[in-house]
């Protein structure tokens, strides 16, 4: 063993030193080129694995490239393919509706001034009236805080009433030279409720536009078309208050011409708006049309047809149905078995009165049970008026006949891009066994 040992060892000696490896041959970087409107771009991915983009040529003509710019900076990524129809139509108003109301707010930022400057007192008391200001201001805010669900079920209805009381809040400004104490106790009150209405409504309506849930990006590029309008409003603002409107007869002229375009805009802002949450009033026009044509509305088809200011409205092809009252206003116990016995294991309840059908949802009812439930309400309405049936037997019949179409009628609205798993009703009366 010890001669074999010895014997390895010498073989080892002997043996020459092997070379080292050679170095692994350099990365070939992978890229493409990719051409798209004219322009040719050279994609690469770096060591890191982040991707590289560089532009290799553009034959795009200057007025083009400035336009294109222009959509990068302003639109979403991917525009007009990521977003729902009426995007564009919406943006142009905003931005009038924003320069407006800049200028607006020039105006009557400068009468407060004025106001509190002429005031007889000690400087003290200025300050005092401006800590006051704001807690009027907060205090406008809680009373508006309380409506949150209403707002929920109608934005559209909202965020024109937060412009309206915007623009009377300013009005109030711009005459506080006139009447101090009237700014002192209401104007910011009324700017508090305004600003919590415009921005409980501003997550619904981006949302009603975001096809591929791009809502962050809809919202950055909203809030930038909103900054560049705002910038050119207190411009018009300034020179506005320097010439025509250095005096408050020239403010109570322009002022309330400012605010009917201000109002407008908002108005056509929200018209071109697709809102695709279920509401009383969308569900029963969507019921309605699928009742007279057996076609299914999209959120696009519906937006020109709503009321903006009194959603409310009852809809005679849709059965008039009523929503909003509690459960003990509406059923007596003597007629409550015979209604749950017409509709059993339902999440909603019917009680059809002499001009409208109340109905009630369960807590856990969903946009679904509203539909069923309205469906039911069309059908027996056009039996009665049809054929003369008692309510009872209609109400029967109604719903064997929504058992029947239901499942294609909710498929329909899905693929309309309608969010059917909730229903907005706004006021929070529902009922539990």
């Amino acid at each position: 063993m010890f001669s074999m040992n010895l014997l390895e060892k010498i073989k080892l000696q002997k043996e020459p030193d092997k070379a080292p490896p050679p170095p692994p041959p350099p990365e070939v970087p992978v890229y493409w080129i990719e051409t798209s409107e004219a322009v040719s771009y050279r994609c690469e991915f770096e060591t890191q694995g982040h991707l590289s983009v560089k532009i290799l040529d553009d034959s795009r003509p200057v007025l083009r490239r400035v336009a294109d710019s222009f959509v990068n900076k302003f639109f979403p990524s991917g525009y007009p393919y990521s977003v729902n129809e009426g995007y564009l139509r919406y943006t142009q108003f905003r931005a009038l509706q924003h320069f407006t109301s800049a200028a607006l707010s020039v105006l009557s930022t400068q009468s407060l001034l004025f106001a509190a400057g002429l005031r007889p007192t000690p400087a003290q008391a200025t300050v005092v009236s401006w800590v006051l200001k704001d807690g009027m201001q907060h205090m406008g805010k809680l009373i508006c805080s309380n409506l949150g669900a209403r707002m929920d079920s109608e934005p559209k209805r909202w965020r024109i009433l937060a412009d309206v009381l915007y623009d009377l809040g300013t009005g109030l400004e711009v005459l506080s030279p006139l009447y101090y104490s009237v700014w002192k106790l209401a104007t910011f009150e009324v700017n508090g409720m305004a600003v919590v209405a415009a921005r409980a409504t501003r997550l619904p309506i981006y949302s009603s536009f975001a096809k591929e849930g791009n809502l962050s990006d809809l919202f950055a590029k909203g809030e930038a078309i909103s900054t560049v309008f705002n910038v050119l409003g207190i411009g018009l603002g300034i020179q506005l208050a320097s010439t025509i409107c250095s005096s408050i007869q020239g403010k109570m002229v322009v002022g309330p011409l400012l605010s009917v375009v201000h109002v407008y805009c908002v108005i056509e802002e929200m018209r071109a708006t697709p809102v695709n949450t279920l509401n009383p009033q969308r569900t029963a026009m969507l019921v309605a049309d699928f009742i007279k044509t057996g076609k299914v509305s999209s959120p696009a088809d519906l937006r020109y047809k709503e009321d903006l200011l009194f959603p409310g409205r009852l809809i005679e092809d849709a059965g008039n149905v009523k929503v909003g009252k509690s459960f003990r206003k509406v059923f007596k116990p003597s007629k409550l078995d015979e209604l749950k016995q017409i509709f059993p294991d339902e999440k909603f309840l019917l009680n059809p009165g002499k001009k409208s059908v109340d109905m009630v949802l369960e807590h856990s009812a969903t946009g679904e049970d509203a539909l069923r439930r309205w469906l039911v309400a069309g059908y027996a309405a056009d039996m009665e008026k049809s054929f003369h049936v008692p309510t009872s037997t209609a109400l029967e019949e109604a719903y064997e006949k929504m058992n029947d179409v239901f499942g294609p009628f909710i498929s329909e609205l899905q693929a309309k891009g309608w969010h059917t798993d909730r229903f907005l009703d706004g006021t929070g009366s529902r009922f539990a066994w």
